[in-house]
C-alpha cells in the first residue's frame, strides 16, 4: 500500500507512471489516445498499461494506495466523469472513475490536469515552500492550478483554474468556447502557430515563430510574440490581483522560450499589479514538465491535497 498510479489523460496522449511516496517516478509508460476507440475501450488500454507497470516491477495491485486522473476539463469530479473537453468531445460525459473501478479495487481520484500539475510542482517542484502560488500551464491550451492557504482550489466541480478561457481581448477573434478574445485563443502554443501561419503564408510551429522573433530576423515574428507576451502579462496580472499569490509557475511547452518569456511578463507585472507587494510576485518555470501530468495525479494519492 506504498505507491501510487498516475494517469494523465490528454487529447493526443495518456501518460501513466508508478510513483512512489516519495514523487519519484519508479516506471512509466505512453499510450496514443486513440478517439477512433471507444472511451471504455481506450479505458481499458490504459489499465493493462497500468497493471503492466505494476508486474514489471514485482508488485501487485494490493500494493498501490490509489490511482490518480488528471484530465482536461470540463470535468465532474464530484461524479467521477469527463464532462465537455473540446479535445476530447468523443469523450463527453464519460463516467472516467467508473471506467477504472472496473479493473482496481482500490481509491481512484479525478482531477484537472492542470490541478494536478500544480499539486505535483507543490509536492516534488518549483512551488513546494509556497502556500499562496499558482500554476499556468501554456501549451495547445492555457490552464492554471490554484494553491491557496495551503491547499488546491478546485471549485465545486473540479473546474476552477480554467483561465484559457476568460476575456483578454474581445476584439481578437472567436474562440471555440463561443467568447471571442479568449486568453487561450490569442496566447496559447496552437494561436501563436495560427497567426504566424496565416501572416508568414505557410505553416509553422510556435517553437519555429519564437526562434524567428528572437533571432531578429522576422519583424512580423517579433511583433507577434511581443503581443503574446503582452497577452501573456495580463493574464498574470489579473491572476495576481484575483488571488494575491506569493508565486507564479508558468509551464507548459510555451514556456520553453526561456528568458525571453519570463522577463517580459516580470516587467509587465512590475508595472500592472495592482498591489505594490503583487508588482514583486516571484515569476518561475515550472520544474517539472514532461512528468508533471503523472507526478501530480499520483499526488492526489499521496498527499493530503
Amino acid at each position: 500500500m506504498n505507491y501510487a498510479i498516475g494517469i494523465d489523460i490528454g487529447g493526443t496522449k495518456t501518460a501513466l507512471g508508478l510513483v512512489s511516496p516519495d514523487g519519484q517516478v519508479l516506471s512509466k509508460a505512453s499510450l496514443t489516445t486513440d478517439l477512433s476507440l471507444t472511451p471504455s475501450d481506450m479505458a481499458d488500454k490504459i489499465a493493462e498499461a497500468a497493471n503492466r507497470l505494476l508486474s514489471d516491477e514485482g508488485l501487485h495491485q494490493t500494493d498501490l494506495k490509489g490511482i490518480g486522473i488528471g484530465a482536461p476539463g470540463p470535468l465532474n469530479t464530484k461524479l467521477g466523469q469527463i464532462a465537455e473537453p473540446p479535445n476530447l468531445r468523443s469523450w463527453w460525459n464519460f463516467p472516467v472513475v467508473a471506467a477504472f473501478e472496473r479493473h482496481f479495487q482500490i481509491p481512484i481520484v479525478l482531477e484537472n490536469d492542470a490541478t494536478a500539475a500544480a499539486l505535483a510542482e507543490k509536492w516534488t517542484g518549483a512551488a513546494t515552500a509556497a502556500d499562496h502560488f499558482v500554476y499556468i500551464t501554456i501549451s495547445t491550451g492555457i490552464g492554471a492550478g490554484i494553491y491557496s492557504h495551503g491547499r488546491l482550489i478546485t471549485g465545486a466541480t473540479g473546474n476552477a483554474g480554467d483561465i484559457g478561457h476568460m476575456v483578454i481581448d474581445p476584439g481578437a477573434g472567436l474562440c471555440s468556447c463561443g467568447q471571442r478574445g479568449c486568453f487561450e485563443y490569442i496566447a496559447s502554443g496552437t494561436a501563436i502557430a495560427r497567426e504566424a501561419s496565416q501572416l508568414l503564408g505557410r505553416q509553422v510551429t510556435s517553437k519555429e515563430v519564437f526562434e524567428l522573433a528572437l533571432s531578429s530576423q522576422d519583424a512580423a515574428m517579433k511583433a507577434l510574440v511581443d503581443r503574446v507576451f503582452g497577452y501573456i502579462g495580463i493574464g498574470c496580472v489579473t491572476l495576481i490581483n484575483t488571488f494575491d499569490p506569493e508565486l507564479l509557475v508558468i509551464g507548459g511547452g510555451v514556456s520553453q522560450v526561456g528568458a525571453p518569456l519570463f522577463e517580459a511578463v516580470r516587467d509587465y507585472i512590475k508595472l500592472h499589479a495592482l498591489n505594490p507587494s503583487g508588482r514583486s510576485t516571484r515569476v518561475v518555470p515550472a520544474a517539472l514538465q514532461q512528468d508533471a501530468g503523472l507526478i501530480g495525479a499520483a499526488a492526489l494519492i499521496h498527499t493530503n491535497y
